[in-house]
């Protein structure tokens, strides 16, 4: 099988086991992004498949060859790590052909690789350069070309963007996206930025705690998370707690002063329960409907696209976000009435 596999990997540091049996196989050509908090073992990960690091049990395979025990110096894997790690006195060309260098290749195919991956990071004519004249983005780049100019077998990216602004950040999420896209390489990204690993993943591994909480595609991840952690990760959900019931075939949770529906999925009339509601998933309208409960408005932020309506539903505070155009619908002190749907609202044991 070509791509990555990963075979119960297990890791601790002295008395600290920082990864539980971790499996997952990523297919060729996939980009996939190893999510979650700092601490969660995503990093280290990524240096046992780098073999920076050991891992105490487990395999990594790379297109059907198990490189468990191969130097790191012979993966042919390349790396970008969070802070480049580029020579600031050496040219832009000489940092993206240091590999190549040490793989003794001559003059003519260096020049050649290092013309051809300047132009693929979109920076013709710079070869000459300080790293030290360049800017941050320009600077990822680089990295980024360094890294794939020796034609590795898998790309892995360590945080590659934390370091950049904001508007410069975005603008490189798509770059570093239609980069990989166009070659097609099997990548794997590090990032704790929830809004980098949806924009940019055909696949998530969410990790919590050294085991990976869930993965999936980001459209199902997002919408269906399968535990409390990875609906509050990956996005804010309204967290509430209540207890399942059962009336006429019809199940229900109800909690401090309201009763939302859910589809029945395990559990017994009486459980307590933890539901969990994205915002955006509220049907919300100023007139009583069918299964609505009250909703008072106690405070409204405008964040551009989107409007935030926070408030009471029972005893029980939310957040609820609607498209700014309906802003004007609703304001502080109003009574609305809402309703989560059905398919999005899940609940927890």
């Amino acid at each position: 099988m070509k791509g990555l596999v990963i075979k119960n990997i297990n890791k601790s540091f002295g008395s600290n086991q920082v990864l539980y049996d971790i499996n997952f196989e990523v297919k060729d050509g996939d980009f996939v992004s190893l999510l979650g908090p700092s601490g969660c073992g995503k990093t280290t990960i990524l240096r046992i498949i780098n073999g920076l690091e050991t891992a105490d049990t487990g395999a990594v395979i790379v297109n059907g060859e198990d490189i468990t025990k191969v130097p790191v110096e012979k993966r042919n894997i390349g790396m970008v790590f969070q802070n480049y790690a580029l020579f600031p006195t050496m040219s832009v060309a000489k940092n993206i052909g240091y590999g190549l260098n040490i793989r003794k290749k001559s003059k003519e195919e260096i020049a050649e690789k290092v013309d051809w991956a300047l132009k693929l990071v979109k920076l013709e004519g710079m070869g000459d350069r300080k790293i030290t004249k360049l800017s941050g983005g320009q600077q990822q780049r680089v990295a980024l070309a360094r890294a794939l100019v020796i034609e590795p077998s898998i790309l892995l990216l360590d945080e590659p963007l934390s370091a950049l602004d904001r508007k410069i950040r975005a603008e490189m999420q798509y770059e570093l996206r239609n980069i990989q896209q166009n070659i097609g390489i099997t990548t794997i990204f590090v990032t704790h930025d929830q809004e980098e690993a949806l924009t940019m993943s055909d696949k998530i591994i969410l990790m919590n705690k050294g085991v990976i909480e869930q993965e999936a595609d980001p459209i199902n991840l997002y919408n269906y998370p399968k535990s409390i952690f990875a609906s509050d990760f990956l996005g804010k959900a309204n967290i509430l707690k209540g207890k399942l019931v059962e009336k006429d075939g019809k199940w229900a949770v109800e909690g401090r002063g309201w009763t939302i529906g859910v589809n029945h999925k395990d559990g017994r009339d009486g459980d307590s329960v933890s539901v969990a509601v994205r915002g955006e998933h509220f049907n919300i309208d100023k007139n009583e409907f069918e299964g609505s409960q009250e909703f008072k408005i106690t405070n409204k932020v405008f964040t551009g696209s989107v409007c935030k309506l926070l408030g009471n539903m029972g005893e029980d505070e939310i957040e609820i976000s609607i498209i700014s155009l309906d802003a004007e619908k609703y304001q502080v002190g109003d009574t609305a009435h809402v309703m989560p749907t059905l398919e999005t609202t899940l609940y927890f044991k």
